[in-house]
């Protein structure tokens, strides 16, 4: 190709192989490529004619100075003094370097990640209505109103009082390490790639699998719904006792003290589940205004609580210490030190110490009630599909919104235990509006905006992780629930609504409390735990742009919620876990097949490369050996179509593994051009694939391209497996079929397969009568035989033992022919066998057959009869056979040739391998005629027999037998006499 071919301005473009037509642009800051459709017809070649400049095009230049034809000033591309980026039309290139993404062009994302998790990052225009959410709205905030809660106002004095200054430290730290660690952690993930809706969800199931990933997020949303419910249920409360005139069926009662009466008025269940209901609804319509509308209504609930927290620090400083008798003293050094221990009492329902109350609390209480005012950490997480930058926006605004709290929660456990008594810390529910400047209505008010925040946060996250679920089509019962990208989940919030409203019309969740905080603990230890994956594999695709992340600190992340959720409650702890293990199993059942890529598979991957450098180069011993069958899947015929292996096939694999363990390698072999018929191969693997698991059949499968089937398999032989992890038993059919249809090119090809194994020492087994063979429900009774001619390494008897094991032959027994030459061995040889057999633990009756000069001519039996039948045909076959190679030797003048290679052929020979096997099948149908299945010794091919006396010889064996294994073991013991 000359360079003027290269240069060559023109402005027709140059075509890319994917269809595409690219035209020279220019551009200062950066090159942008256009492209266009080209016509249908257009090839897709790329000829010397079809590659052309990239003309760069400035930014602000008009529409009309980029169209097709122009050519910029000062002499274009073409010029001197231009740089010139040339593309050879090559689409791949393209679509590697993000060139299309440049151009505003969408690129459509799979809606499956098992169709492909590849996700196209395009810095593109976005739909008008797609709005994207920036840290501080998308993340801090959102985290934030969730972490801020009503424990904060209502129960954060009481626990310094009864923890004491120390402990209360202690617990903060402790709950806020939790939450910081698994913010490290959910930070290092969602800054290794793209992150699409789910959240948490999406981060542990491409972390730990597509079933943990389903039953952590289910449990997980469930806990953000019903959570929501706990929110607005305290809103209410709090409304109603700041207002007790606006309760519909508001009791009042009267308790006297003494001599004075005091009124109480007593909240009404119905009161709060009409008030809870009406508020749920006005917070499901702001939810259904998408992404704006929470935009615009979250400011409007978190900035009143930012207030009421900076009254009550004002408060604080601002108290008096004129009126001990309050409780209040002020920031006092001595209520600090009064307050530092800890004074755990016996409490009534209410929180008031009683020495005759029925609550009980400890360190471990105290942690059950304050960590869900650490929880939130995921809400902005959840909106990661609303997010403008996931990779920046989640771990600064996480974090961020977790050490604000923490040091927030710190700061507020010594001002507490400074202005305060003892007493008034555990009798004052509200102290933060006590002491609130200027006036307690201030606390009502944020207390009531903080958990209508929260249940907002809720009411919005928990949808889009349920769509995010439901997109992934593991299960298709949420298929109701899936959403287009970038569109809102009104299903899912509907859902969601109608979940939370039901808790609020139960009204009492006390029950259920803690189980929302499992489910919160859980997510967090599947985040903690997926990083902790991630980062000790160590896959060459973990490169998180958060650097500040160790396994140590995940795995630390995860041991601290573990521990808390025992600390908190173990009955709870273990009815999540049930659950979670619940959704795990039905998922793994019912769910589609999902390949996330996930850590397990990673872990896999290493382990099994350990597992395989362990094994070595020596020999497995015969105590760890496993048959690892290579089942050859081409057939002596043709199968029905879309049928790429004998159904039978399979089912022999599976006798062949003790309870299923072990691993099986179907192969078939595709005559022509490993250029021309690669594709044909991937389509037939991959079907062969799809058949082997649908029979249920641990294994894999493998197609090789190859100019003949001989070649083929010589190839597969020799090269299939790695280390000591390689097949050790070639699978067949017997081809019955060759005569039958006089393919007189099996022999050659039969024989050529067995030589092959016995040169690479593999074990060979030939299945005669595959047709015949049950299936796992189809129950065999009777014997197996074994004629037990040649030594094999013990591989005959490990088969048969192998054979019991499985349901269908489980009511048979086993039975071992010896063959002894004379009567006065019999004894011997019998006896010898026996202690063999009971050596390995194998129970089997021995029988011992003497063969002496055994004269054809005598005891005409039915089964002498039949084989001597099919020995005289035999004998006239091979004599036809063997006149005609000499006919041709003769007529050529040429060596004796069989095969296309010279051949020695001993007539004498020749009859004694027929009458051998003569006696042997003869004594097959005298014994074994109504066996289960037959197992006999193979013989070796005869060295410069020719191949069609093989298969004579092998068709006499096999002959009248209805189902026979003919097994040749190999160079190595199977078995072992030694414990």
């Amino acid at each position: 190709m000359d360079n003027e071919d290269l240069e060559g301005g023109g402005d027709e473009g140059f075509h890319g192989k994917g269809g595409r037509k690219y035209r020279p642009v220019v551009a200062n800051d950066r090159a942008v490529l256009e492209m266009s459709s080209m016509d249908p017809g257009s090839s897709s070649t790329v000829s010397q004619s079809s590659i052309r400049n990239i003309k760069v095009v400035t930014q602000g230049e008009s529409g009309s100075d980029r169209r097709e034809g122009s050519n910029p000033v000062n002499g274009g591309v073409n010029g001197p003094h231009s740089n010139k980026l040339e593309l050879f039309g090559f689409d791949s290139l393209v679509n590697i370097l993000g060139l299309k993404s440049m151009t505003g062009e969408q690129i459509q994302a799979p809606s499956s990640p098992r169709d492909g998790e590849d996700v196209s990052i395009t810095s593109g225009h976005t739909k008008p209505s797609d709005v994207k959410l920036g840290t501080m709205m998308g993340v801090f905030v959102p985290c934030l109103q969730n972490i801020l809660g009503i424990i904060y106002y209502i129960r954060f004095s009481w626990i310094v009082g009864m923890g004491g200054i120390g402990e209360s430290l202690l617990l903060v730290s402790f709950c806020g390490l939790c939450t910081f660690l698994t913010g490290i952690s959910l930070s290092a993930i969602a800054t290794n790639g793209a992150m699409k809706g789910g959240g948490p969800y999406y981060l542990i199931g491409r972390a730990l699998g597509p079933e943990v990933g389903v039953s952590i997020g289910l449990c997980f949303f469930l806990g953000n719904a019903v959570a929501g419910a706990l929110y607005v249920l305290g809103a209410v409360e709090t409304f109603l006792k700041a207002l007790p005139a606006a309760g519909i069926f508001t009791e009042t009662t009267t308790k006297v003290n003494g001599t004075v009466s005091e009124p109480i008025q007593s909240i009404s269940t119905h009161d709060l589940q009409i008030y809870g209901i009406v508020v749920t609804i006005i917070l499901c319509i702001i939810v259904f205004g998408g992404v704006k509308m929470i935009n615009r209504v979250a400011p409007a609930f978190l900035l009143p609580v930012l207030f009421s927290v900076f009254c009550i620090f004002i408060g604080i400083f601002l108290a008096k210490k004129d009126n001990p008798a309050s409780g209040v003293t002020g920031l006092s050094l001595e209520s600090f030190k009064d307050n530092w221990s800890s004074d755990y009492q016996n409490t009534n329902e209410a929180g008031i110490p009683d020495g005759d109350g029925k609550v009980e609390w400890n360190f471990n209480a105290l942690v059950g009630l304050f960590f869900p005012a650490v929880t939130g950490i995921m809400a902005g997480s959840n909106r990661s599909a609303s997010l403008k930058d996931t990779q920046r926006s989640i771990p600064v605004g996480t974090l961020a919104a977790t050490l604000t709290t923490t040091g927030l929660y710190i700061v507020s456990v010594l001002l507490f235990g400074a202005v305060a008594t003892r007493d008034k810390l555990l009798t004052d529910r509200l102290l933060t509006a006590t002491i609130a400047w200027p006036f307690p209505a201030i606390v009502h008010i944020g207390i009531i905006l903080s958990t209508l925040g929260a249940a907002l946060q809720s009411l919005t996250g928990a949808p889009r992780l349920l769509a995010a679920i439901a997109n992934d089509d593991i299960l298709p019962v949420l298929n109701y629930f899936k959403v287009a990208d970038g569109s809102e989940p009104y299903i899912a919030t509907l859902f969601t609504s109608f979940i939370c409203m039901g808790c609020v019309v139960i009204g009492n969740l006390d029950l259920i409390t803690p189980t929302i905080t499992m489910f919160f603990l859980l997510c967090y230890s599947g985040v903690n735990l997926s990083c902790f994956l991630l980062d000790l594999l160590d896959a060459p695709s973990w490169r998180p742009r958060w650097k500040f992340h160790h396994w140590s600190l995940s795995l630390l992340g995860a041991s601290l919620c573990i521990v808390i959720m025992f600390l908190i409650s173990w009955s709870f702890t273990v009815v999540s876990l049930a659950l979670a293990s619940l959704i795990y199993y039905y998922v793994s059942i019912k769910g589609k097949a999902g390949d996330w890529g996930d850590g397990f598979k990673s872990a896999y991957f290493q382990l099994a490369l350990r597992s395989l450098r362990s094994l070595g180069a020596n020999q497995v011993h015969p105590k760890n050996w496993y048959p690892i069958p290579l089942v050859f899947c081409r057939p002596w015929g043709k199968l029905p179509e879309n049928v790429p292996c004998h159904p039978k096939l399979a089912d022999f694999a599976n006798c062949m593994k003790k309870k299923g363990r072990g691993m099986s390698i179907f192969v078939n072999i595709l005559d022509g051009d490993y250029h021309d018929r690669a594709e044909d191969a991937k389509a037939a693997c991959k079907q062969l694939d799809t058949y082997i698991n649908y029979k249920n059949c641990e294994g894999v499968a493998e197609i090789v391209v190859a100019p003949n089937m001989t070649e083929g398999f010589r190839g597969i032989v020799q090269t299939m497996g790695l280390g000591n992890l390689k097949p050790n038993i070639v699978v067949m059919r017997y081809p019955e079929i060759w005569r039958r249809e006089n393919l007189n090119e099996i022999p050659v090809r039969f024989v050529g397969i067995i030589n092959d194994c016995i040169v690479a020492n593999k074990a060979v087994v030939i299945v005669k009568g595959l047709d015949e063979w049950p299936n796992e429900y189809q129950r065999q009774y009777g014997t197996i035989d074994l004629y037990w001619i040649v030594r094999d390494g013990g591989l005959m008897l490990l088969l048969s033992q192998l054979l019991l094991t499985k349901e269908s032959f489980e009511s048979c027994k086993i039975q071992v022919f010896c063959i002894a030459e004379e009567d006065a061995d019999a004894e011997g040889l019998k006896a010898d066998v026996k202690k063999f057999l009971y050596d390995l633990r194998m129970q089997a009756e021995v029988i011992v057959i003497t063969i002496k000069s055994w004269d054809v001519q005598s005891d005409g039996g039915t089964q002498q009869e039949e084989s001597l039948e099919a020995f005289n045909a035999a004998q006239q076959r091979v004599a036809g056979y063997l006149a005609e190679i000499k006919e041709a030797a003769k007529k050529h003048g040429t060596p004796l040739m069989a095969d296309g290679k010279p051949v020695v052929v001993d007539e004498h020979q020749v009859e004694k391998f027929l009458y051998t096997t003569l006696k042997l099948n003869s004594t097959i149908l005298r014994y074994s005629r109504m066996a289960a299945v037959v197992l006999v010794s193979l013989p070796p091919p005869p060295v410069n027999h020719p191949a069609y006396c093989y298969m004579e010889y092998l068709d006499l064996l096999v002959e009248n037998v209805p189902r026979l294994l003919i097994v040749r073991g190999y160079r190595k013991d199977v078995v072992t006499l030694f414990t």
